[in-house]
């Protein structure tokens, strides 16, 4: 049995209610509304992100006896934003946080964290669903990054970007959308560094938010950058700029 994954009902409402992350949970499409409202209940109260499928993809994971439930458990634990910024400014430090915009592939994903824990970046912030699952193998490709970089799940990313902002932290979104380039940007003070997904870069929504749009020089025929090495080369610019600023 895959060591990430908890199924059927019981077990898990008794993961969630032990305190276990929960990744996410897939659901059976049509399954009982008596047999899963306890289930939604909880899942409701503790905000876990969760799909409804149809039985095949329950059945590809596991041909247990599931229930129609299936949860994938974290192999981290969920920091909380405003404490890790709080935190940070009690100890008279500049934040820097990284928000991850729907990054679905695990190695990119890995590479990221592995290059925020060594810029000093005091927490990454990923959305609650449409991200890369926080499992062993995310563990693996972070090189054990996962287990020194929090990570904050969030519900409603614009509400964790406004929350930011108005906590005095600039936002900065990497994106070819823009004449301005990262290193004609003077970064100083609390930074937000918002990165978007491989397919489709930052969410209109999340640009419109952002107090500048930044991007990488391109000098060859291909027109973008991996997302993990684009987000490598944007915190090595900021770690520069206020290594030579300290």
């Amino acid at each position: 049995m895959n060591k990430d994954i908890i199924f059927g009902i019981q077990p898990v409402i008794e993961a969630i209610l032990s305190g276990k992350e929960i990744d996410k949970l897939i659901i059976q499409k049509n399954a009982g509304i008596d047999s899963t409202r306890e289930l939604f209940s909880h899942i409701k109260t503790h905000k876990i992100p969760f799909q409804k499928v149809p039985v095949e993809k329950l059945n590809k994971i596991t041909r247990k006896n599931h229930q129609g439930v299936i949860a994938f458990v974290s192999s981290v634990d969920f920091a909380s934003l405003d404490s890790i910024v709080n935190e940070a400014f009690s100890k008279g430090k500049d934040p820097l946080i990284l928000i991850l915009d729907r990054v679905t592939d695990i190695r990119n994903f890995g590479a990221i964290v592995r290059t925020a824990e060594c810029t000093g970046v005091d927490a990454i912030v990923i959305p609650a669903r449409g991200s890369a699952a926080l499992n062993a193998d995310a563990m693996k490709t972070s090189a054990g990054a996962l287990n020194y970089v929090p990570v904050c799940r969030s519900p409603y990313l614009i509400d964790d970007i406004n929350y930011l902002k108005n906590s005095g932290l600039t936002l900065i979104g990497m994106t070819e959308k823009t004449d301005k380039g990262l290193y004609d940007l003077q970064i100083s003070g609390p930074v937000a560094l918002i990165m978007g997904s491989e397919e489709d870069g930052i969410s209109p929504e999340y640009l419109k938010a952002c107090d500048y749009l930044a991007k990488i020089p391109i000098l060859g025929e291909i027109g973008s950058l991996n997302v993990s090495v684009a987000a490598g080369v944007a915190l090595y610019e900021i770690t520069r700029q206020r290594l030579k600023t300290d």
